[in-house]
C-alpha cells in the first residue's frame, strides 16, 4: 500500500508481506491484506514478512537505476535516446530527470519495509514465535536497511536517517545526516547482520552471515575513504579529498571481512563465467546475494517482483520476449575496448558482429549476431541479462525474464580483499591478494598478472562485474581520496560515441571524432553527487543544496555500538 509520503515513496503497511503457506522462500503470493495484530504468530510467518525485501521495494531501483546509475554514469553503457540513462552519461542530471525520484523513492522504500519489519518482529510477535526466528528476520531486514542506505550515501551523499516509519508520516520536514553518518549507520547494520544471521543460508535466495560479511568488505572500503583514521566517531571525517591515502583501520577490516568469506563460508566460483547469467543458475554457489524476481507472466504474477532488466538490455524480439527497449542502448566504445584479446567475459557481457549465442533462437539453430539481424547502427550491444525467448528456455515473458539480478558475488569479494590489502601502496605482490585477484584472470582465459596497482584492480573490477551496476561506486569510493584524478578521467572518457562501421563490421570511432559525444557536459566534482528529487526538495526545504550538492546536516545520534570487533573477528 502506497503512503501518502512522497518524501520517501515508501511502503508503510504492516507488510507488504506474502502470506501463502509455502514452505519454499520463492514460492509465494503477494497480498497486501495482512492483518498485523495477529499476522506475526509462528517463525514461519515472520520469514514470510521479510520476504518483499528480496524483491518489490527494489523494483523501482532494479527497473533503470541499477544500470542508469551504476553502469551508465560511469561509461560503461551508451544510450543518447534512452531519458533514463543519458542524463547520468551526459552529466546533465538535474532533479527532474527520469530515474532519479523512482531510485531515491525505491531506496527509501527498503528503509521503510525493511523499519516496518524490525518494529513488527519486536512488537508484534506472540510467543509462538522462537527468539532465533525473530533475531535473524531483524538481521535480514536490517542487512537490506543496511545496503539500501549504502547506496543512498554513495549516490546523494547526505541523506536522512531514520528508523521508525510511522513517525515520518506527518513529520517529513527534517534535517538531513551528513554521508560519514550515513555510511556508519549502513556499516551497524550490517556488522549486526553479520554476528546474528546463520551461518547457511536457510532456503533457497535467503541470505546468511557471510553475505553480510563480503558486504561489510564492499561498505568498509567506502569508509576507508571517508575517514582518516581510526573507527568513526564523528570527529575524523576526512575533508581534503585529493589527500591520497585511505584510513588503515578500515582497510584492515575490509580485508578481514573478506577472508572470513573466502576461509569459512560454502561460496565458491562458478567454472564457467558465462554460467552466472543463465537462468537455472540462479541462486549459484557463487551468488551472495541476488534479487529474488518470480517466474511467470506478468498476468499471474503481478507486478512488482517481475525482472525487466532483460526487456530495457533486449534489442529485438527474437531474443527478448515481446517487449525490447535496448535497440539503442550501447556498450560503450571505452568498455568494448578495455576488455583484453581473449578475455571470455566480453562474450557474456556484450554482443557485437559475428558473436555465435546458441542459446538465443533455439529454435532456429542459434543467433549470430548482425548476421541473424541486423547489427545496431552504434555500436555493439549488451548481453548480460538477455536470456532468450519464452521458447528459448521455458520461463521468460515479456517484461519478466525471470533471471535474478546479481547484487553481490564472490568474485567481487575476491578484488574487495585484494583492493584492501593494496592499500595505500602503489602496488602490491602480496601472494593472498594475487591468488584470488588471478582466479577471476584464469577463469577468464587470460594469463596471470605477476603484481597488483590500482590501475589494474580499476581494470579488472570493471570487465568483471560490468553492466551489475557497480562500475560508478568504484569510481566514488576512489573520488573519496582522488576526487580531482577521477574528474578528469570522466573528462577523458569517449562518452555518447557511434562505433560501429556497417560497411566492414569495425567497431572503432569516427575519423571526425572530437573526444565526446552529442549532449555531454564537462564533469566536475558536483556530477559525483546525485541531485535530491525536485518533489522531495519543494516538500522538504531542507534537500535544498547549496551550489555544490552540499545540505546543511545535524549528526545521527548514534547509541552504544551493539556489534565489537571482537565479536565479529575473533
Amino acid at each position: 500500500m502506497k503512503t501518502k509520503i512522497l518524501l520517501f515513496g515508501s511502503l508503510l503497511s504492516a507488510g507488504l508481506g506474502l502470506t501463502s503457506c509455502a514452505e519454499d522462500f520463492l514460492d509465494q503470493e503477494n497480498t497486501t491484506n495482512i492483518n498485523a495484530e495477529t499476522f506475526f504468530n509462528s517463525d514461519e510467518a515472520i520469514s514470510e514478512a521479510v520476504f518483499p525485501l528480496y524483491n518489490y521495494v527494489w523494483n523501482n531501483f532494479n527497473d533503470q537505476a541499477y544500470y542508469g546509475m551504476g553502469d551508465g554514469k560511469a561509461n560503461n553503457i551508451t544510450a543518447q535516446y534512452s531519458n533514463y540513462i543519458y542524463p547520468y552519461t551526459n552529466f546533465n542530471e538535474n532533479g527532474l530527470s527520469e530515474g532519479l525520484f523512482q531510485a531515491w523513492g525505491s531506496l527509501y522504500s527498503v528503509v521503510a519495509q525493511a523499519n516496518n519489519t524490525i518494529n513488527n518482529i519486536e512488537e508484534r510477535s506472540t510467543s509462538n514465535v522462537s527468539e532465533e526466528a525473530k533475531t535473524h528476520g531483524i538481521a535480514e531486514a536490517r542487512f537490506m536497511r543496511g545496503l539500501a542506505y549504502w547506496y543512498i550515501a554513495s549516490l546523494w551523499g547526505d541523506a536522512i536517517i531514520y528508523t521508525n516509519t510511522s513517525d515520518k508520516v506527518n513529520n517529513y520536514v527534517v534535517p538531513a545526516n551528513p554521508r560519514a553518518d550515513v555510511m556508519e549507520f549502513a556499516i551497524r547494520d550490517l556488522e549486526y547482520a553479520a554476528v546474528n544471521l546463520p551461518a547457511t543460508s536457510p532456503a533457497t535466495g535467503r541470505i546468511n552471515k557471510y553475505t553480510a560479511y563480503g558486504m561489510l568488505s564492499r561498505v568498509y572500503l567506502s569508509m576507508a575513504g571517508l575517514t582518516t583514521e581510526g573507527r568513526y566517531d564523528g570527529t575524523n571525517v576526512a575533508t581534503d579529498f585529493n589527500r591520497g591515502t585511505r584510513n588503515e583501520y578500515y582497510l584492515d577490516l575490509a580485508r578481514r571481512a573478506a577472508m572470513k568469506v573466502i576461509t569459512e563460508s560454502n561460496f565458491s566460483l562458478m567454472e564457467k563465467y558465462g554460467d552466472l547469467f543463465k537462468i537455472e543458475n540462479n541462486n549459484c554457489k557463487e551468488d551472495m546475494f541476488q534479487l529474488q524476481w518470480l517466474q511467470g507472466s506478468t498476468d499471474a504474477i503481478g507486478w512488482g517482483a517481475n525482472q525487466t532488466i532483460s526487456t530495457f538490455f533486449g534489442w529485438s524480439t527474437m531474443v527478448c520476449d515481446g517487449t525490447n527497449w535496448g535497440g539503442a542502448t550501447y556498450c560503450s566504445y571505452d568498455l568494448f575496448v578495455e576488455y583484453e584479446p581473449n578475455d571470455l567475459r566480453k562474450h557474456e557481457s556484450v554482443a557485437w558482429y559475428g558473436e555465435y549465442y546458441p542459446e538465443l533462437n533455439t529454435k532456429g539453430g542459434g543467433y549470430t549476431y548482425g548476421i541473424t539481424e541486423d547489427a545496431a547502427t552504434q555500436g555493439a550491444n549488451i548481453k548480460k541479462y538477455v536470456v532468450g525467448t519464452i521458447d528459448d528456455n521455458g520461463v521468460s515473458y515479456k517484461q519478466s525474464s525471470g533471471i535474478n539480478t546479481h547484487m553481490l558475488r564472490l568474485a567481487e569479494v575476491y578484488l574487495n580483499l585484494a583492493e584492501a590489502i593494496l592499500g595505500n601502496n602503489q602496488s602490491t605482490s602480496d601472494e593472498t591478494a594475487l591468488y584470488y585477484f588471478n582466479a577471476l584472470r584464469t577463469r577468464a582465459g587470460l594469463a596471470p598478472k605477476p603484481s597488483i596497482s590500482y590501475e589494474d584492480l580499476r581494470h579488472e573490477r570493471r570487465v568483471e562485474l560490468a553492466f551489475e551496476g557497480q562500475y560508478w561506486y568504484d569510481l566514488v569510493r576512489r573520488a573519496y581520496y582522488h576526487q580531482q584524478e577521477v574528474v578528469n578521467y570522466l573528462n577523458s572518457q569517449n562518452r555518447n560515441a557511434n562505433y560501429y562501421d556497417a560497411s566492414t563490421h569495425e567497431y572503432k570511432l569516427p575519423d571526425d571524432w572530437t573526444g565526446v559525444g552529442p549532449g555531454v557536459a564537462t564533469a566536475t566534482v558536483r556530477n559525483l553527487k546525485l541531485p535530491y528529487p525536485d518533489t522531495d526538495v519543494n516538500r522538504n526545504p531542507y534537500l535544498q543544496s547549496d551550489g555544490n550538492g552540499n545540505l546543511q546536516t545535524v549528526a545521527y545520534e548514534f547509541g552504544e555500538r551493539e556489534v565489537t570487533d571482537e565479536q565479529l573477528y575473533n
